[in-house]
Formats: structure tokens, C-alpha cells, sequence
């Protein structure tokens, strides 16, 4: 047996060792990534189950202490949050769809060599990332479309994002070929066919994370309809209905001189509770989409 043959499994084990101590780097750095991403999510989860009184005195952390649900009773004990909540699930599906359509539409239209104009075209979406008109003349234009007290006001405002439009036209670009389009075309295939047969199912990752961008923004988004909602009290998003509770309960608290622990619900322990309702409904969808983010961007192939 050679010499050559003694060396080769020292100098396997020798460089296997030095994979696993970058492995195992790798893998303390993404759990501590994890850790910081996790852990204040159980804190408010802890305080939201606390009693007040280790509450106000701050001693919750990770650990809830004197177990109660008194917070999610106060917020369920309001008829209006399954209203609130139903129109936060039409709203948020209806913008995201919308939203979603007109980003794949026209990121494939500006993605195409061919179309004249495509840069200029281009230059004014990205334009609207950089420069709004802000609140007040957003308001003016609701106002003269009559759309102030309506679900379109929550709808279609912001329904179309530069960001999300970028992302999609770049991996257009850089993931369907044009030689496939070409093929397309020339076997005599519409646009639209292209777009909806082979473009969409060779595109589902960046479809689906586009997707759930507009549905989070969407979904935490109040500030809209607390410019837009006056009179229909019952077009009050989840999150802007949740928000009047936690400054009914502020005020409340307040007047009582914040003392009245266990009478009037303290505004902490409520705002905790608020925010583990209106997240849990994400973190529900969630699961379904992640398989889509551990695919490659192109779950076909080009034949030749």
C-alpha cells in the first residue's frame, strides 16, 4: 500500500473537520439571528397573559407571571372585532389580488425588449418610490372620487408598489428567457396566453413572496382608513378597531389613576394582547406559502 494512500483520509478528516466548524458557525449565527427575531414576540406574549400588576412593575420578560386571559376577554368581549376582523380579511384579499395582478401585468410588459417606451415608462413607476403628494392631496382625490367612507378608499390606493413591480420585472428578466418567449410567439401564442401559461407557473417563488409582501402591508396598514373611514363606523379595519380599544382603555385607566388593577384592563397588558390577535392571522398563512421560497425561481426548463 502506497504512502499516497495513508495521506488522503488525514487530509479528508482534516478538511471535513474544518466543514463542520464553519457548519457549525453558520448554524450559532442563524439561531441567534432566529433568537432576536423570536424572542419579542414572547415577550409580548408573556405580557399579555400576566397579571397588571407584574406588568406595571416591569418584571415580565420571557416568563409570563399570574396567568390570566382577562386582556383577550376584553378584546373579544366586543361584538364589532368579528366585524372589524371580516373586513380586514376582505380587504386584505381583495388588495393583495389586485395589487399582485397589476404587478405581474405589467412587469412583463416592461420587461420585454420589444416594447418602445419601456424605459420611460419604467422611470415613472420608479419615480413614485422617491416622490408622493402626500396626505392631504390623497385625501382631496378620495374626496372627489367619492371614495371617502368606502371599501375602495382601504382598496385600491397603494394597491400597486414600485418596490414590488422592480423585484418582479427583474427576476422577469433574469428567469424566463427570451428564447422561450420567442418559441411562444412564434407557435402563435398571445401575450396573454404566454403570460397566464408559461410566465405565471414558472414564476410561483417570486409570485407568492410578492404576494405576501402586499398582504402584511395590507394586513398592519391602519393609518388609511383613519384618514378615509368617518361615518361608516362598520368599515373599520381590525387593526384601526384595535387601536380605538387600546386608547379607550388608556383613557380609562387614566381616569381611574391607574389603580385599578384588575378592574380596568392597563393599556400595556390590552396593547399586548392586540398585537398577538392581529399577527396570529399571518403567521397562520404563512406555512402555506414558505414552500414556495425554498423553490428556485424557475421550476421548469427550456427544452431545446
Amino acid at each position: 500500500m502506497s504512502q499516497n494512500q495513508y495521506i488522503k483520509p488525514r487530509a479528508w478528516t482534516k478538511k471535513r473537520g474544518k466543514d463542520l466548524l464553519v457548519d457549525l458557525f453558520f448554524y450559532g449565527l442563524l439561531l441567534a439571528i432566529s433568537m432576536t427575531c423570536l424572542l419579542p414576540f414572547v415577550h409580548i406574549f408573556a405580557k399579555s397573559i400576566s397579571q397588571e400588576a407584574y406588568v406595571i412593575a416591569n418584571k415580565i420578560f420571557l416568563i409570563p407571571k399570574g396567568i390570566n386571559f382577562n386582556a383577550y376577554k376584553k378584546v373579544f368581549q366586543d361584538a364589532s372585532i368579528v366585524r372589524s376582523l371580516y373586513v380586514s380579511v376582505i380587504v386584505t384579499a381583495a388588495f393583495t389580488a389586485i395589487g399582485t395582478f397589476l404587478t405581474i401585468s405589467s412587469a412583463y410588459a416592461l420587461s420585454r425588449v420589444q416594447l418602445k417606451g419601456r424605459k420611460f415608462m419604467t422611470f415613472l413607476i420608479m419615480f413614485t418610490m422617491y416622490f408622493t403628494a402626500g396626505t392631504i392631496p390623497d385625501y382631496l382625490l378620495m374626496n372627489n372620487l367619492n371614495m371617502l367612507d368606502t371599501w375602495w378608499c382601504m382598496i385600491l390606493p397603494l394597491s400597486f408598489a414600485a418596490y414590488n413591480f422592480l423585484i418582479m420585472k427583474n427576476n422577469f428578466k433574469a428567469s424566463i428567457p427570451d428564447s422561450l418567449i420567442e418559441s411562444a410567439l412564434i407557435d402563435g401564442a398571445s401575450h396573454f396566453k404566454i403570460l397566464s401559461h408559461i410566465v405565471v407557473p414558472l414564476s410561483k417563488p417570486i409570485i407568492a413572496t410578492i404576494s405576501l409582501f402586499y398582504a402584511v402591508g395590507r394586513w398592519n396598514a391602519y393609518s388609511d382608513a383613519l384618514f378615509y373611514i368617518k361615518q361608516r363606523v362598520d368599515l373599520r379595519p381590525l387593526q384601526l378597531k384595535l387601536y380605538y380599544l387600546v386608547v379607550a382603555a388608556s383613557e380609562s385607566f387614566k381616569a381611574e389613576g391607574g389603580t385599578a388593577v384588575g378592574q380596568i384592563t392597563n393599556p400595556e397588558v390590552l396593547k399586548a394582547s392586540c398585537i398577538i390577535f392581529a399577527t396570529l392571522p399571518i403567521i397562520c398563512i404563512y406555512p402555506f406559502v414558505q414552500r414556495y421560497f425554498v423553490q428556485g425561481t424557475m421550476i421548469g426548463a427550456v427544452k431545446g
